[in-house]
């Protein structure tokens, strides 16, 4: 199947994997957007505060503490600011309103499904994977493996621990697939941060998703739900090659 770089977290890792599918590039791109106006906004509150806290305190204002008793006393009313009340109203609403559509935009294309042509089944266990290609059959039904961590004694040198298996799932590069997950036991989560996918596994319930893989790699997952005590040995590894090499592996394996 060749070599292909991994796209594994590192030591300290505080980044984003690097991205393999249009939704993950979407994800980033919208908390990158969303950090700068948050960065922007945050300085601007900082600073506000900053001139408030000055101008009201008690040497620089002079309607001091024992100024605003007098008021009150003598029945005086102590008006308040109403536009800056409206400006801070106002403003924050519209900051979530142009952060909504984009969010919506974004959740509405993970939850697409276009036309597929790989459909893939993944199915939860404690505490290992299985998965079924449905589109790929012979005379003895479809193709389907489990897939199992290799335990750190058995790891050959540069692989890596707790996220190795024996059995990857190879899928194609520029191509629409639709992945079909649920669970034969207890909860799980099907998560591949690469390919922008976390989809939950539930026993009794078929949830969907879709895929479409714009480089060749080899992506690392984990099931993201704690589901008991070998929850941590449930790695997920997708390696994504091109179309014919796929082919040529699906020939082999049926």
């Amino acid at each position: 199947m060749g070599f292909y770089l991994s796209d594994s977290s590192y030591p300290w890792q505080i980044w984003f994997h690097e991205s393999a599918t249009p939704i993950m590039e979407g994800i980033v791109n919208l908390h990158h957007d969303l950090m700068f106006f948050i960065t922007f906004i945050l300085f601007f509150v900082f600073v506000a505060m900053g001139r408030v806290l000055y101008w009201f305190s008690i040497d620089n204002n002079p309607l001091t503490t024992q100024g605003a008793k007098n008021l009150i006393f003598r029945n005086e009313p102590i008006t308040h600011g109403t536009t800056i009340e409206v400006v801070w109203t106002v403003i924050p609403a519209l900051i979530l309103v142009v952060v909504a559509l984009p969010s919506f935009a974004l959740l509405y294309s993970i939850d697409e499904v276009i036309d597929p042509s790989l459909t893939i089944k993944c199915v939860g266990h404690q505490w290992y994977w299985s998965y079924e290609y449905s589109d790929s059959a012979n005379e003895n039904g479809s193709l389907n493996f489990d897939s199992y961590m290799i335990p750190e004694d058995e790891l050959e040198l540069g692989e890596l621990r707790l996220l190795e298996v024996d059995n990857r799932v190879v899928l194609p590069t520029g191509t629409h697939i639709r992945v079909l997950i649920t669970a034969l036991d207890v909860l799980h989560s099907w998560a591949v941060p690469s390919l922008g996918i976390k989809v939950d596994s539930c026993p009794g319930r078929l949830n969907e998703t879709s895929l479409f893989i714009l480089r060749e790699g080899v992506f690392y997952g984990q099931c993201s739900e704690i589901c008991g005590v070998g929850h941590a040995n449930m790695p997920i590894v997708v390696e994504a090659v091109k179309v014919q090499s796929y082919i040529d592996w699906l020939i082999e394996k049926i």
